[in-house]
């Protein structure tokens, strides 16, 4: 017994040092864990500065809703109607970028304004569809259309404010919109002639020399005609008039040039054809080709597409001097490219296949 006792104390102070290098294992093992945590665990942020604020909805009923939709309403009619008439006054515009802008135009002036209140920008919000639809409808008319605006809104306010029924109100304004509306039809006077386009002109551009401009341009090319508007690189006002009709389309193939110096094709007094098919096989053109071999008439061909043997059939007599023949693409897409060539058909004399 004694042996094995002392056998015992023996393995004991064996054993202690290794225990204690366990512990001292462990203890270092976790003290370097948290050490990697705090390495990699993100800045202490106070509670407050990890709240999100939200904007509240902001609800109102009655008397202060319309108060504040009638408020944003006249703040953007009073700074618009200032440029109503030949007589308007100016309204300074600032911008972001460059220097301020001087205009006169209701539906510009409309379009810059948003108020810091958002029940009153409600309000400006409405205006501006106003003025937005006048001018995307009618083109013009966009002060007269904010002011109508402005007086409809005071005057059904303070009626629905004393009691009247607002549907009915509603129904009666619609009413009278209507019978103004036939009535002005009736009393309108159309525009005719150079003096008519003249003194309008004036009144919109506010300078009688372009007004006179603008009334020769559009009296010159018609109802139909299309007018531009471009930033002249000299000190005076001109005007010039193209004939004919212009197509934002070239050539399928380089080799259709006529003129190497411009690169462009020249055609003179040719025959059209105007359809809105892909040509692929020259045989569906050979009749017309041959044709036009004997009356040594130049060819141009709107089409939605030319390739295959029927551009190579084209080239080729092109090169040769057999034929002179132009092929273009049809402008437009989709269902639009099918109006498109209709339009180049009767503006050109030709029949649409």
């Amino acid at each position: 017994s004694h042996q094995s006792q002392a056998r015992q104390r023996h393995c004991h102070s064996l054993l202690q040092p290794f225990n204690t290098m366990r512990v001292f294992f462990v203890i270092s093992v976790l003290a370097a864990l948290l050490v990697s945590i705090d390495a990699f665990a993100p800045p202490s942020v106070s509670r407050r500065a990890m709240a999100t604020e939200l904007n509240s909805k902001r609800v109102s009923f009655r008397e202060d809703s319309r108060r504040k939709l009638v408020a944003g309403i006249n703040k953007v009619a009073n700074a618009v109607k200032v440029t109503l008439g030949p007589k308007g006054r100016n309204v300074v515009l600032e911008r972001n970028y460059g220097a301020p802008e001087i205009v006169n135009d209701g539906v510009t002036i409309a379009r810059e304004i948003s108020l810091p209140d958002p029940e009153e920008n409600v309000g400006a919000r409405l205006i501006q569809e106003v003025a937005a639809k006048s001018d995307s409808k009618a083109g013009d008319g966009t002060t007269t259309s904010t002011i109508m605006t402005q007086a409809i809104v005071n005057n059904g306010m303070k009626a629905v404010t004393s009691g009247v029924n607002p549907v009915a109100l509603n129904l009666g304004i619609r009413k009278a919109a209507r019978m103004i509306s036939d009535e002005i039809t009736k009393r309108a006077k159309p525009v005719t002639g150079i003096d008519d386009l003249k003194n309008v002109a004036t009144i919109a551009s506010g300078s009688i020399e372009m007004g006179r401009i603008i009334a020769q341009a559009a009296d010159k090319v018609g109802d139909t005609g299309s007018t531009v508007v471009e930033e002249s690189q000299t000190l005076v006002d001109e005007i010039e008039f193209t004939e004919g009709l212009t197509i934002d389309r070239g050539y399928v193939s380089p080799y259709f040039v006529k003129d190497q110096e411009r690169q462009i094709a020249e055609l003179v007094n040719p025959r059209i054809l105007v359809t809105d098919a892909k040509i692929e096989n020259v045989n569906e053109i050979v009749p017309l080709l041959e044709q036009l071999v004997k009356s040594k008439e130049p060819l141009l061909i709107v089409a939605d597409d030319v390739t295959g043997e029927a551009l190579s059939a084209l080239v080729v007599n092109k090169m040769r001097g057999v034929l002179d023949v132009v092929a273009i693409k049809a402008p437009g897409f989709g269902n639009r490219r099918r109006e498109y060539t209709q339009d180049i058909a009767i503006a050109t004399g030709a029949t649409f296949v």
